[in-house]
């Protein structure tokens, strides 16, 4: 089976992390992933913050769960690394496009033998005042939109089987 297709299939969101932090250069591989998703005319719309800085992946954590609703809870399910990945608001595909790098991170880590999880509430995050700040802080400018983080880090549990795909998945229209 071709190996972008067995990744495909056989990825599954991780929501148990070993605490073991990531290499880098597995790390900048995921994220080099996501620079190749395809974008609305090529504009690149997206950024992509790649958080290893346990204080700021931590203040990232109890953002996204006051979002939640879940003041102890860590929505991150203690993964080491976080890609927050941003788009430009001001180029028409920018949640298209950030989609697409968020599809090619979780594609990319299970490629790699990591563990990746979509965790949403960025949006929410990141027109905050708190999350305005947090990026300027960081030397990030612009009209960005929080797409979704992906976490990062070695699986604590096996992975299970995916659901069988839905019979009417698929309508060939000839």
């Amino acid at each position: 089976m071709n190996d972008v297709i067995k990744a495909m299939e056989e990825r599954r969101s991780t929501r148990a992390f070993l605490p073991d932090m990531v290499p880098d250069a597995l790390i900048r591989q995921v994220a080099e992933a996501g620079t190749w998703a395809a974008t609305g005319k090529g504009r690149q719309s997206p950024i992509i913050l790649a958080i290893t800085r346990k204080d700021l992946r931590d203040k990232l954590s109890a953002m996204n769960a006051k979002f939640m609703g879940k003041a102890d809870f860590d929505p991150f399910y203690g993964a080491p690394v976080v890609l927050v990945v941003l788009a430009d608001r001001t180029i028409p595909t920018y949640l298209y496009d950030g989609s697409l790098v968020m599809g090619n991170l979780m594609l990319a880590a299970e490629s790699l033998g990591l563990g990746s999880c979509w965790i949403h509430r960025a949006k929410e995050e990141f027109d905050s005042d708190t999350g305005k700040d947090l990026l300027r802080s960081l030397g990030i400018e612009g009209d960005y939109e929080g797409i979704g983080h992906c976490v990062l880090g070695y699986p604590a549990d096996e992975k299970k089987p995916g659901a069988p795909r839905k019979a009417d998945y698929i309508h060939f229209i000839r």
